[in-house]
């Protein structure tokens, strides 16, 4: 009977272009990482492109573990980075559809609209612009991504309490600017 390798030496044989010990590693993985996926993304086409692309770039090599921590958690991360960053170019792309379709029929500025533009209670992205980019990454972990403290610590590679810490101190900020 076969020893089972650790996840650190299935990482390191697939580095090293075992193809075994990669389709183990995703055998291992794969269904995990999905189920977490679909937590976070409702599209299972897109979850299943994100799970394909995460396990690509482990094999290619473009990500790169260091071997200093859970190989779970370093699949997560890359996998989340991946789901992010598909959202974020369908986001760009739904807005610029929608600003040309606008621009196309120009149509009456709705009274919705015009009060949404204003934000009576201050300007919110202009707010977020004017925090640092380590609590707004924070602040996307958590509010938009709906990541937990721990999930996103291991997206972001610091510790669950500089998490709260940021997440605090970007809470206080916001409420100073817009009030």
């Amino acid at each position: 009977m076969r020893e089972t390798r650790s996840d650190g030496e299935l990482l390191r044989a697939a580095a090293d272009g075992d193809r075994r010990a990669f389709e183990e590693l995703y055998r291992r993985y794969a269904p995990w990482l999905t189920a977490r996926l679909r937590g976070r993304c409702a599209d299972r086409g897109v979850v299943d492109d994100v799970v394909q692309e995460t396990f690509l770039a482990i094999w290619r090599g473009t990500a790169r573990y260091r071997e200093d921590g859970d190989v779970a958690g370093w699949i997560w991360r890359v996998g989340a980075r991946r789901l992010v960053d598909t959202l974020r170019g369908d986001g760009a792309r739904g807005r610029l559809r929608q600003t040309l379709a606008r621009l196309r029929h120009r149509p009456e500025v709705s009274a919705e609209e015009r009060v949404l533009a204003g934000v009576e209670h201050g300007d919110l992205a202009g707010a977020l612009t004017r925090l640092s980019p380590e609590l707004r990454a924070v602040l996307q972990a958590t509010v938009v991504d709906g990541l937990t403290t721990r999930e996103a610590a291991v997206l972001l590679g610091i510790p669950p309490g500089t998490v709260k810490t940021r997440a605090q101190r970007a809470r206080k900020r916001l409420r100073e600017e817009l009030a």
